[in-house]
Protein backbone atom coordinates (compact mmCIF):
# COMPACT_ATOMS: atom_id res chain seq x y z
CA UNK A 1 0.00 0.00 0.00
CA UNK A 2 1.24 3.47 -0.86
CA UNK A 3 1.97 5.82 1.98
CA UNK A 4 -0.17 8.90 2.53
CA UNK A 5 2.81 11.08 1.61
CA UNK A 6 3.25 9.25 -1.71
CA UNK A 7 -0.43 9.71 -2.55
CA UNK A 8 -0.31 13.38 -1.55
CA UNK A 9 2.66 13.89 -3.89
CA UNK A 10 0.81 12.22 -6.78
CA UNK A 11 -2.34 14.29 -6.24
CA UNK A 12 -0.37 17.53 -5.96
CA UNK A 13 0.79 17.15 -9.57
CA UNK A 14 -2.82 17.18 -10.88
CA UNK A 15 -1.64 14.47 -13.30
CA UNK A 16 -3.72 11.57 -11.99
CA UNK A 17 -5.13 8.70 -14.03
CA UNK A 18 -8.71 7.49 -13.66
CA UNK A 19 -7.45 4.20 -12.22
CA UNK A 20 -5.36 5.98 -9.59
CA UNK A 21 -8.24 8.26 -8.67
CA UNK A 22 -10.61 5.30 -8.25
CA UNK A 23 -8.02 3.56 -6.09
CA UNK A 24 -7.49 6.60 -3.88
CA UNK A 25 -11.24 7.08 -3.47
CA UNK A 26 -11.43 3.58 -1.94
CA UNK A 27 -8.71 4.47 0.57
CA UNK A 28 -10.44 5.41 3.85
CA UNK A 29 -7.41 6.95 5.53
CA UNK A 30 -8.16 10.52 6.59
CA UNK A 31 -4.91 11.87 5.11
CA UNK A 32 -5.78 10.42 1.70
CA UNK A 33 -9.33 11.78 1.79
CA UNK A 34 -8.02 15.24 2.74
CA UNK A 35 -5.57 15.08 -0.15
CA UNK A 36 -8.42 14.12 -2.49
CA UNK A 37 -10.47 17.10 -1.32
CA UNK A 38 -7.52 19.42 -2.00
CA UNK A 39 -7.10 17.80 -5.42
CA UNK A 40 -10.78 18.40 -6.30
CA UNK A 41 -10.55 22.04 -5.18
CA UNK A 42 -7.43 22.57 -7.30
CA UNK A 43 -9.16 21.03 -10.33
CA UNK A 44 -12.18 23.28 -9.80
CA UNK A 45 -9.99 26.37 -9.48
CA UNK A 46 -8.05 25.40 -12.60
CA UNK A 47 -11.29 24.97 -14.55
CA UNK A 48 -12.54 28.36 -13.35
CA UNK A 49 -9.23 29.91 -14.46
CA UNK A 50 -9.54 28.28 -17.88
CA UNK A 51 -13.09 29.53 -18.35
CA UNK A 52 -12.19 33.08 -17.27
CA UNK A 53 -9.17 32.93 -19.58
CA UNK A 54 -11.34 31.92 -22.53
CA UNK A 55 -13.65 34.84 -21.74
CA UNK A 56 -10.67 37.23 -21.76
CA UNK A 57 -9.81 36.06 -25.29
CA UNK A 58 -13.24 36.87 -26.73
CA UNK A 59 -11.86 39.91 -28.61
CA UNK A 60 -8.69 38.19 -29.81
CA UNK A 61 -10.15 34.91 -31.07
CA UNK A 62 -12.11 36.23 -34.08
CA UNK A 63 -9.18 38.46 -35.03
CA UNK A 64 -6.72 35.57 -34.84
CA UNK A 65 -9.07 33.50 -37.01
CA UNK A 66 -8.80 36.27 -39.61
CA UNK A 67 -4.98 35.98 -39.43
CA UNK A 68 -4.70 39.42 -37.83
CA UNK A 69 -1.59 40.36 -35.85
CA UNK A 70 -3.14 41.67 -32.64
CA UNK A 71 -1.38 43.98 -30.21
CA UNK A 72 -2.78 44.80 -26.79
CA UNK A 73 -2.01 48.35 -25.65
CA UNK A 74 -2.23 49.81 -22.16
CA UNK A 75 -0.61 52.52 -20.03
CA UNK A 76 0.33 52.96 -16.40
CA UNK A 77 1.02 56.19 -14.55
CA UNK A 78 -1.52 58.79 -15.62
CA UNK A 79 -2.43 59.74 -12.06
CA UNK A 80 0.86 60.08 -10.09
CA UNK A 81 2.44 63.39 -9.13
CA UNK A 82 5.87 62.28 -10.29
CA UNK A 83 7.55 60.05 -12.84
CA UNK A 84 6.73 59.07 -16.41
CA UNK A 85 3.65 57.62 -18.00
CA UNK A 86 4.59 54.21 -19.42
CA UNK A 87 2.83 52.32 -22.17
CA UNK A 88 3.31 48.74 -23.35
CA UNK A 89 2.27 47.07 -26.59
CA UNK A 90 2.19 43.26 -26.50
CA UNK A 91 1.61 40.76 -29.30
CA UNK A 92 0.60 37.34 -27.99
CA UNK A 93 0.42 34.04 -29.90
CA UNK A 94 -3.01 32.46 -30.25
CA UNK A 95 -1.81 29.39 -28.32
CA UNK A 96 -0.62 31.28 -25.25
CA UNK A 97 -1.27 29.77 -21.82
CA UNK A 98 -1.38 32.94 -19.74
CA UNK A 99 -4.36 31.75 -17.68
CA UNK A 100 -3.80 34.10 -14.75
CA UNK A 101 -2.98 37.25 -16.71
CA UNK A 102 -5.54 39.84 -15.64
CA UNK A 103 -5.86 43.50 -14.69
CA UNK A 104 -2.51 44.38 -13.10
CA UNK A 105 -4.28 46.27 -10.30
CA UNK A 106 -5.88 43.03 -9.09
CA UNK A 107 -2.57 41.18 -8.71
CA UNK A 108 -0.12 41.01 -5.83
CA UNK A 109 3.42 42.26 -6.48
CA UNK A 110 4.76 38.68 -6.39
CA UNK A 111 2.11 37.32 -8.75
CA UNK A 112 2.50 40.24 -11.16
CA UNK A 113 6.28 39.76 -11.32
CA UNK A 114 5.84 36.05 -12.08
CA UNK A 115 3.27 36.79 -14.79
CA UNK A 116 5.55 39.48 -16.24
CA UNK A 117 8.20 36.79 -16.72
CA UNK A 118 5.63 34.43 -18.27
CA UNK A 119 4.49 37.15 -20.70
CA UNK A 120 8.08 37.88 -21.73
CA UNK A 121 8.62 34.17 -22.42
CA UNK A 122 5.44 33.67 -24.45
CA UNK A 123 4.89 36.98 -26.26
CA UNK A 124 5.78 37.24 -29.94
CA UNK A 125 6.79 40.87 -29.42
CA UNK A 126 6.79 43.53 -26.70
CA UNK A 127 7.63 47.22 -26.86
CA UNK A 128 7.57 50.11 -24.41
CA UNK A 129 6.85 53.81 -24.70
CA UNK A 130 7.89 56.26 -21.97
CA UNK A 131 6.62 59.81 -21.57
CA UNK A 132 8.59 62.04 -19.21
CA UNK A 133 7.19 64.51 -16.70
CA UNK A 134 8.36 67.26 -19.08
CA UNK A 135 6.29 65.79 -21.92
CA UNK A 136 3.27 65.51 -19.62
CA UNK A 137 3.61 69.14 -18.52
CA UNK A 138 4.00 70.29 -22.11
CA UNK A 139 1.23 68.26 -23.76
CA UNK A 140 -1.15 67.48 -20.85
CA UNK A 141 -1.47 63.94 -19.52
CA UNK A 142 -4.10 62.74 -21.99
CA UNK A 143 -2.25 63.79 -25.13
CA UNK A 144 1.08 62.66 -23.67
CA UNK A 145 -0.47 59.22 -23.11
CA UNK A 146 -1.64 59.11 -26.73
CA UNK A 147 1.87 59.96 -27.94
CA UNK A 148 3.45 57.31 -25.71
CA UNK A 149 0.97 54.69 -26.91
CA UNK A 150 1.88 55.60 -30.49
CA UNK A 151 5.56 55.29 -29.61
CA UNK A 152 5.03 51.81 -28.16
CA UNK A 153 2.99 50.57 -31.14
CA UNK A 154 5.41 51.93 -33.73
CA UNK A 155 8.38 50.38 -31.90
CA UNK A 156 7.08 46.85 -32.34
CA UNK A 157 9.22 44.74 -34.66
CA UNK A 158 6.23 42.57 -35.54
CA UNK A 159 3.92 45.15 -37.09
CA UNK A 160 0.35 44.73 -35.81
CA UNK A 161 -2.65 44.82 -38.10
CA UNK A 162 -5.13 45.34 -35.28
CA UNK A 163 -4.95 47.02 -31.86
CA UNK A 164 -6.95 46.33 -28.73
CA UNK A 165 -6.61 49.41 -26.51
CA UNK A 166 -7.67 50.10 -22.96
CA UNK A 167 -10.20 52.95 -23.09
CA UNK A 168 -8.23 55.12 -25.53
CA UNK A 169 -7.53 55.58 -29.22
CA UNK A 170 -3.96 55.37 -30.47
CA UNK A 171 -3.16 58.03 -33.13
CA UNK A 172 -1.87 55.56 -35.74
CA UNK A 173 -3.28 54.33 -39.03
CA UNK A 174 -4.06 50.83 -37.75
CA UNK A 175 -7.50 49.30 -37.22
CA UNK A 176 -8.28 49.25 -33.51
CA UNK A 177 -10.91 48.81 -30.86
CA UNK A 178 -11.21 50.87 -27.69
CA UNK A 179 -12.32 48.61 -24.83
CA UNK A 180 -13.57 50.01 -21.54
CA UNK A 181 -11.88 48.18 -18.65
CA UNK A 182 -9.86 46.42 -21.32
CA UNK A 183 -7.26 45.15 -18.86
CA UNK A 184 -9.98 43.01 -17.23
CA UNK A 185 -11.61 41.92 -20.50
CA UNK A 186 -8.76 41.22 -22.93
CA UNK A 187 -5.73 39.01 -22.29
CA UNK A 188 -3.61 41.11 -24.68
CA UNK A 189 -4.46 44.37 -22.91
CA UNK A 190 -4.00 42.71 -19.51
CA UNK A 191 -0.54 41.54 -20.59
CA UNK A 192 0.33 45.08 -21.68
CA UNK A 193 -0.96 46.40 -18.35
CA UNK A 194 1.32 44.04 -16.40
CA UNK A 195 4.37 44.83 -18.54
CA UNK A 196 3.82 48.60 -18.25
CA UNK A 197 3.28 48.36 -14.49
CA UNK A 198 6.45 46.32 -13.89
CA UNK A 199 8.59 48.59 -16.06
CA UNK A 200 7.27 51.75 -14.45
CA UNK A 201 7.63 50.40 -10.89
CA UNK A 202 11.26 49.48 -11.60
CA UNK A 203 11.87 52.96 -13.02
CA UNK A 204 10.44 54.57 -9.89
CA UNK A 205 12.67 52.41 -7.68
CA UNK A 206 15.64 53.70 -9.63
CA UNK A 207 14.41 57.27 -9.28
CA UNK A 208 14.19 56.71 -5.52
CA UNK A 209 17.97 56.26 -5.53
CA UNK A 210 18.50 59.38 -7.64
CA UNK A 211 16.00 61.55 -5.75
CA UNK A 212 15.77 60.17 -2.19
CA UNK A 213 13.37 61.56 0.37
CA UNK A 214 10.07 61.12 -1.52
CA UNK A 215 9.69 57.34 -0.95
CA UNK A 216 9.29 56.69 -4.68
CA UNK A 217 10.09 52.98 -4.21
CA UNK A 218 6.85 52.50 -2.32
CA UNK A 219 4.47 55.15 -3.67
CA UNK A 220 5.72 55.05 -7.32
CA UNK A 221 4.94 58.76 -7.57
CA UNK A 222 1.44 58.83 -6.05
CA UNK A 223 0.64 61.41 -3.40
CA UNK A 224 1.09 59.37 -0.22
CA UNK A 225 1.79 60.87 3.20
CA UNK A 226 5.56 60.23 2.89
CA UNK A 227 5.65 61.70 -0.60
CA UNK A 228 3.81 64.87 0.44
CA UNK A 229 6.05 65.27 3.49
CA UNK A 230 9.09 65.01 1.20
CA UNK A 231 7.58 67.68 -1.05
CA UNK A 232 7.01 70.03 1.88
CA UNK A 233 10.55 69.54 3.17
CA UNK A 234 12.53 69.53 -0.07
CA UNK A 235 10.26 70.98 -2.72
CA UNK A 236 9.84 69.42 -6.17
CA UNK A 237 12.50 67.38 -7.96
CA UNK A 238 13.06 67.12 -11.74
CA UNK A 239 10.63 64.22 -12.23
CA UNK A 240 7.68 65.95 -10.53
CA UNK A 241 4.84 66.99 -12.84
CA UNK A 242 4.79 70.76 -12.47
CA UNK A 243 1.27 71.17 -13.89
CA UNK A 244 -0.22 68.78 -11.32
CA UNK A 245 -1.59 69.97 -7.98
CA UNK A 246 -0.15 70.24 -5.37
CA UNK A 247 3.18 70.60 -7.25
CA UNK A 248 2.09 73.74 -9.11
CA UNK A 249 0.88 75.24 -5.81
CA UNK A 250 4.26 74.55 -4.17
CA UNK A 251 6.09 76.08 -7.12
Amino acid sequence: MQSIKEIQDILSTLDVSDDQLAQFQQDKRKGVQNALNKYRKKLLKQEELRQAFQERMKYEKPLWQQQQIVAGVDEVGRGPLAGPVVCAAVVLPNNNTLYEVNDSKQLSDKKRRKLFQDICEQALDISIGVGSAELIDKENIYHATELVMKQAVESLNLKPTYLLVDAMTVPVDIAQQKIIKGDANSVSIAAASIVAKEIRDDLMKTYDQVYPGYDFSHNVGYGTKNHLEGLREMGACPIHRKTFAPIKDIL
